[in-house]
């Protein structure tokens, strides 16, 4: 297992870091994890654009879903009616997980490349990347991206709050439902709007300001595709 996440994740992610590092101007490694990040967040934009589309024609159906739950009182019933309500609109529930799925191994992956990877390690570097001679840790001359940073854990933390702000509302359970479900789902959607930034934030601070401006630029990121996404989908409506 340990073979397999290190030939599939964690070398090759690594060794786009420190080919970056050495490409970027003036070497910057900042600069480099803005990169890396991005090019990892173009490269899941496919299935994050599906996972959205799903979640944006899911809260379209809330009316239809609410029928169903009326008439039909057997929970079997009400599965199989829901099932065929999104096979008939094209929509599969499950994409927001698949996409999760797939992206856990990626995100920890990155976590530690940026967490371990700057001190270079030459045993897992690919025969053709070598380690830049002259490496800047300073991003863009203010950020020491080995200590920690008050301002990114910050600005991670807010992003993080805008972002879940804005997924949250494809997903957003109706106000007038006071059932025991109801109820949950609202308090699982306060956490994630309040506390998870919180969180975020306060851990992005504790490690570094290389994962902090991770978080950042993912989150960032994140922020655009949806906005892109769901104003596209208006669009053509």
């Amino acid at each position: 297992m340990q073979f397999l996440w290190n030939e599939l994740f964690y070398n090759p992610l690594y060794n786009a870091l420190v080919f970056l590092i050495s490409a970027v101007p003036w070497h910057d490694v900042g600069l480099a994890v803005i990169i890396l990040t991005l090019v990892v967040k173009l490269i899941l934009f496919p299935l994050s654009k599906k996972s959205i589309i799903s979640q944006v024609k899911m809260k379209k159906l809330d009316p239809e879903l609410k029928k169903i739950k009326e008439n039909f009182k057997d929970k079997q019933e009400q599965a199989k009616k829901t099932m065929a309500l999104y096979k008939e609109n094209k929509i599969n529930p499950f994409s927001g997980f698949l996409l999760i799925l797939i992206q856990l191994p990626i995100i920890f992956a990155l976590y530690f490349v940026f967490f371990k990877g700057l001190s270079f390690n030459e045993n897992i570097l690919f025969s053709f990347i070598k380690v830049p001679q002259d490496i800047n840790f300073n991003f863009l001359g203010l950020i020491d991206m080995h200590s920690k940073s008050l301002f990114l854990g910050i600005l991670a933390g807010l992003t993080q709050f805008i972002q879940t702000k804005i997924s949250i509302q494809a997903a957003k359970p109706d106000s007038a439902d006071k059932s025991f479900k109801g109820e949950l789902m609202k308090s699982m959607h306060l956490q994630m709007k309040y506390v998870l930034p919180v969180f975020i934030g306060f851990v992005a601070y504790q490690i570094s300001a290389a994962v902090a401006l991770y978080w950042v630029t993912s989150n960032i990121f994140t922020i655009g595709q949806e906005l892109f996404v769901v104003r596209k989908i208006r669009a053509e409506s």
